[in-house]
């Protein structure tokens, strides 16, 4: 092939190659954390918020880059007494004041519009301890428009934190959680 073809092959690719890379700026006012723990007598639901985020992936191989950050210290679960003991003795929001995910790569396929299902594996971070997961994910993109939703277990007793369970009130050791991220798509 001539330097010529070459170039020119190169130019004509070069963009296509570009539009693959984006990024999923996330919205924290749109966004949110949903959490479930069973219970004896209840399921506890929480939320909590987003502080901020963004998620670097490349349609044309599985990488991702980026960071989501929840802050530990908003969960809401309409008992002002469990809550605190949620931050204090479960959370130590004191010492850790955020819950992280840091997506590193991808399975599936990423549509350039409409839903994709696709497996995101990362770097869950809890009282500042790290721990891979997978999660299972739906992404919708929409023009500029895109939302992730997840649902997964946190076996959180099994990575360090204190069990909330006293004398009959007994809890679980892993927490559900439902996750939706909604923002823009940059490229």
């Amino acid at each position: 092939m001539k330097p010529l073809a070459i170039f020119v092959l190169a130019a004509m690719l070069g963009p296509a190659a570009l539009a693959q890379h984006q990024t999923f700026l996330i919205n924290p006012d749109a966004s949110e954390v949903h959490m479930t723990l069973k219970t004896t007598h209840e399921l506890v639901n929480g939320t909590f918020h987003v502080q901020d985020g963004s998620i670097e992936f490349d349609r044309s191989n599985s990488k991702m880059a980026g960071l989501v950050a929840v802050l530990a210290g908003s969960g809401k679960t309409g008992n002002d007494s469990r809550d605190r003991k949620m931050y204090k003795d479960i959370l130590e929001v004191e010492q850790y004041a955020t819950v992280s995910f840091a997506p590193k790569t991808y399975a599936g396929a990423i549509a350039p519009s409409g839903d994709s299902t696709i497996q995101v594996t990362g770097i869950f971070t809890l009282l500042g301890t790290p721990h891979e997961i997978t999660v299972p994910m739906l992404v919708h993109l929409d023009g500029a428009g895109a939302k992730a939703t997840a649902h997964f277990v946190v076996p959180y007793v099994q990575w360090g934190l204190k069990n909330p369970s006293f004398m009959i009130w007994k809890a679980d050791n892993d927490v559900a959680i439902d996750l939706n991220l909604v923002g823009t798509i940059s490229k």
